[in-house]
């Protein structure tokens, strides 16, 4: 991950931006309370600097959950389109590795390791979709079992139809519209 130290204009300017969000999407958080959020955010600043590419690369972090049995707050990307500044990448480095030609910048799960975040899993994918429409005009990788990975392939959600839908596509393919969501624990 990479390890930026936000200054401290800048983890006010993104508490900022974190709490407008907060306070415009109450439905994703019910029963949750900012102050708490924020006292949280502030005791960990790795954390911070991950919510920080989160939203610089468009993701729109919010959080839309609270694990009670760890204490932790989960933060998704709730961007209406997958992530702008996160798009046109494979799946993994494996299959940006057997590319011979037109290879793309990166690969999804390197990415997720440098923001220091977790891809979304189906699971994942489908709550956020139970928040609101996501991904109508673009795609975004999810976290792919093993049997299907080690078979090539990796797979993706969008919404259309009113409906969510999982795909799957070769590991090694790219797209301009498909990018990836990731989650945050804190």
């Amino acid at each position: 991950m990479s390890e930026n130290i936000l200054s401290e204009v800048e983890i006010k300017d993104l508490l900022k931006i974190l709490e407008d969000r907060f306070i415009e999407n109450t439905n994703f958080h019910k029963d949750i309370k900012w102050s708490d959020v924020s006292d949280k955010l502030k005791s960990n600043t790795k954390k911070l600097n991950s919510l920080n590419q989160m939203e610089a690369t468009g993701g729109e972090p919010d959080v839309v959950g609270y694990d009670i049995d760890k204490n932790e707050y989960i933060f998704y990307d709730t961007a209406k389109e997958s992530p702008s500044k996160r798009r046109s990448l494979c799946y993994d480095k494996e299959a940006l590795n057997t590319r011979k030609k037109n290879k793309p910048k990166n690969n999804v799960l390197d990415v997720c390791d440098e923001m220091g975040i977790e891809l979304l899993s189906e699971e994942d994918y489908r709550y956020l979709g139970t928040l609101g429409e996501f991904d109508t005009k673009t795609s975004s990788w999810i976290k792919t079992p093993s049997d299907i990975r080690e078979l090539g392939g990796a797979l993706f959600g969008d919404y259309r139809y009113g409906t969510i839908f999982v795909y799957h596509n070769g590991a090694d393919s790219y797209y301009s519209s498909r990018g990836f969501r990731g989650c945050l624990r804190v």
